[in-house]
């Protein structure tokens, strides 16, 4: 185990002037705190906060976030309290501290939901001081290291939630060096047997390549010599887990991956980087399309670096990164070496430690805040976050040259949700490189793309299956429900000036403000959703409205249908609700005043129709289902039974067709055929002979000599229905067909 000056020397390396009293109050006040405790290995338990102070010293961390590593398991598993470091440490330590204690309580991989919402405090406590995450993850990553030790049984979990969350987290903090060490523990204990095989391989092949990898170095050294460049050459491979992530996505083998082993050149200033590259494409040739200058279009976890690869020495082919010591540095330790924590009088971050600029990987982190204040649900808040901690990335513009960076496989609907949500949302088509393209199309690194917008578009909801950003999604599902609550609002209106008219009274929306608290609901288009939605019964808002009002229907319609019986209910449903019976009313298409316009499932109200259909030329009543709209039934349907006792829900409703917009509507017919060979194509062609669609078919009972079946069709109105029936039971292998109501 360290020792307490050893860790003082560790931090005096690289800050001279470490705080040495600080460093010795908090290690001193940890031990005691942990006392005798042990951890599952066996050691003192001291010995894991320790490890994680030592860890952060590698990233050159200043002594508070140190002395933080120190106490961070202090309140959760000591007697430790918040006041008491604060007064010891300081009310700064003393937040983070009670930050990471909150973090620790949190079991990330559990309920879908409880998972989403963990990860949000997790990204708040990060946004708040960054110093949260590093000490996080370096508490993750010697938890790693440990991990024989634990059961069994939390083995599996703890690498899973490592994969999933702070390995692509680290990531994107541009943290690599931490990233590739939690992918590749989690990924020896998640597939053991796929990870003890790629290491293998790994292995040998390098065994059978040490000899040119030493002489492609001397080569590279010697190139860089001649041209006078200061430059530190250094072979690398790939990690195991990066190997076998790449053969599964591109399903490659070994022998087809050509970048196992690479060479990373590290020079002075960003001029050397471009010399450098000069001088290794004018002495071998490049590979066509393996070029990317990430130090002119940074990434957006702040990585910098040329990357290119060569026909080099021995005819083999090389990767090469280019890059300064700086750019090497915040590859390696990302957020890490660009925080500076030290009393500056500069520019600082919400903690108050100086940072050296507003960087990429605190912008993306911006970003994914800005979206919990959107009000996403948790379960889209964690799909959407996975979704951009595990893409790689294309750079596109905008017309005017602005950079926008998206993840791999981005459409230009990502493009435009990324420049603003107004332009996603108006966004009618796209000219990628001044060629108008699909909107579907994948974007490429480097391509122009101009959004053609119209302020009449509404996203559709297919486009969030569409799109790979979480930004876009999450906005489209917003207009999408947005445009469900318009619709919503709209019925609720109808609903309303009906019910008022009823009661003789002139309805306004204005007439709804005073009234808000007592039907519960922020606003006038609240209460409008809900009544169209069924939450809110009609008669609820005029009692509200109208404290003396009574609904002379509840009292008198239900107990008189009861009484009549259901023989009655056409004339009951036309008494209450102005429905046409035969009798009152031979002109059944005729409009009727009040009554809620049908123009099908396409049209501008939540409609669905019941399971046995309704066409144009039906008549019709509409049934208020609560969460899902109105659901519309043909008047003489036996299911309309269920609602005998509740009149506030039937709404009057007529056909409203558009003929511009053809539509088919649902019919359900019961056809008895005989039971021979072609019978059934035989209905077929007669159904498709009449330009119908048959959307179902079931076999619902078969005899010897009969076959009865329940077809579920999509006709054009009544007569196109009546028609097609008369010709099915024309047909020779057809003894009978019948429309079925309920």
């Amino acid at each position: 185990m360290m020792r307490q000056y050893e860790l003082v020397e560790r931090v005096q390396r690289y800050k001279p002037d470490v705080n040495e009293a600080l460093l010795n109050k908090a290690y001193v006040y940890a031990m005691q705190k942990h006392g005798h405790q042990k951890r599952a290995s066996g050691d003192p338990y001291f010995s894991h906060p320790l490890e994680v102070a030592a860890i952060l010293t590698e990233m050159h961390m200043d002594e508070a976030t140190i002395a933080v590593a120190l106490l961070h398991d202090t309140i959760e598993d000591t007697t430790a309290t918040r006041a008491e470091i604060d007064d010891l440490f300081g009310p700064e330590m003393g937040k983070l501290v009670e930050g990471l204690t909150k973090l620790k309580k949190l079991d990330l991989v559990s309920k879908k939901a409880e998972q989403a919402e963990n990860l949000r405090k997790l990204l708040l406590a990060i946004s708040e001081d960054v110093r949260v995450l590093l000490v996080k993850l370096a508490d993750r990553l010697h938890n790693m290291r440990t991990l024989d030790h634990m059961p069994e049984a939390k083995r599996l979990r703890i690498a899973e939630e490592t994969m999933d969350i702070y390995a692509p987290l680290a990531g994107r903090m541009g943290m690599q060096g931490m990233r590739e060490e939690l992918e590749e523990i989690a990924f020896r204990f998640i597939n053991p047997e796929a990870h003890r095989a790629v290491t293998a391989r790994l292995a040998e092949i390098f065994e059978r390549n040490k000899g040119v990898l030493t002489d492609i170095e001397k080569a590279l050294s010697a190139l860089f010599e001649k041209h006078a460049i200061n430059a530190g050459v250094k072979s690398r491979q790939k990690k195991p887990w990066s190997v076998f992530r790449k053969m599964e996505a591109k399903a490659l083998s070994f022998e087809q991956l050509s970048d196992i082993f690479g060479f990373r050149v590290v020079v002075d200033t960003v001029e050397d980087c471009y010399r450098a590259l000069g001088a290794i494409h004018t002495t071998w040739s490049m590979v066509p399309g393996r070029f990317k200058d990430y130090i002119s279009t940074p990434k957006q976890n702040d990585y910098r670096s040329i990357h290119t690869t060569i026909v080099g020495p021995s005819r083999q082919r090389v990767e090469l990164q280019i890059r300064t010591r700086e750019m090497n540095k915040i590859a390696e330790y990302g957020v890490a070496a660009h925080s500076i924590y030290k009393d500056t009088g500069g520019k600082t971050n919400g903690a108050g430690h100086a940072i050296s600029k507003e960087t990429n990987a605190y912008a993306w982190l911006r970003r994914t805040i800005e979206q919990l204040a959107e009000g996403d649900n948790p379960e889209d808040f964690l799909e959407n976050t996975k979704l951009e901690l595990f893409q790689d990335q294309v750079f596109c513009f905008t017309p005017k040259g602005m950079l926008i960076a998206l993840p791999r496989g981005a459409t230009p609907i990502d493009f435009a949700y990324a420049v603003h949500t107004d332009v996603g949302d108006t966004c009618v088509g796209a000219k990628v490189n001044g060629r108008i393209m699909p909107l579907m199309t994948e974007l490429k690194n480097g391509d122009e793309v101009e959004i053609i917008r119209s302020k009449a578009q509404v996203p559709p909801a297919a486009w969030e299956s569409v799109v790979v950003t979480g930004k876009a999604r999450a906005a489209i599902r917003r207009a999408t429900k947005n445009a469900i609550r318009k619709q919503y609002s709209g019925l609720g209106a109808r609903i309303l000036e009906r019910a008022f008219e009823r009661a003789g009274k002139n309805f306004t929306k204005e007439s709804l403000k005073p009234v808000l608290h007592r039907l519960a609901r922020k606003d006038i288009e609240d209460v409008l959703a809900s009544v169209g939605r069924g939450e809110l019964a009609s008669t609820d808002v005029m009692k509200a409205v109208f404290p003396d009002y009574k609904d002379e229907r509840v009292t008198q319609a239900a107990p008189k249908q009861r009484e009549e019986g259901w023989s009655k209910i056409r004339n009951a449903a036309g008494m209450l609700f102005q429905i046409p019976g035969r009798a009152a009313r031979k002109d059944k298409d005729q409009p009727r005043d009040g009554a809620v316009p049908i123009r099908g499932v396409r049209g501008d109200l939540p409609v669905r129709f019941a399971p046995e259909g309704a066409v144009p030329g039906d008549r019709i009543v509409g049934i208020v289902q609560p969460g899902t709209g109105i659901t519309i039934y043909p008047i003489q349907s036996p299911a309309l039974q269920a609602f005998d006792d509740q009149p506030e829900r039937w709404i009057d409703v007529r056909w409203d067709i558009d003929e511009r917009t053809k539509e088919r509507f649902p019919a359900r017919v019961s056809v008895t055929a005989i039971n021979a060979p072609g019978s059934l194509a035989d209905i077929a062609q007669v159904v498709a002979s009449n330009d119908a669609n048959i959307h179902t078919l079931s076999m619902v009972r078969t005899a010897p000599d009969f076959t009865e079946m329940l077809i579920d069709l999509e006709v054009w109105d009544l007569k196109h229905l009546n028609r097609l029936l008369s010709q099915l039971k024309d047909n020779s292998s057809v003894s009978d067909a019948r429309r079925v109501n309920g």
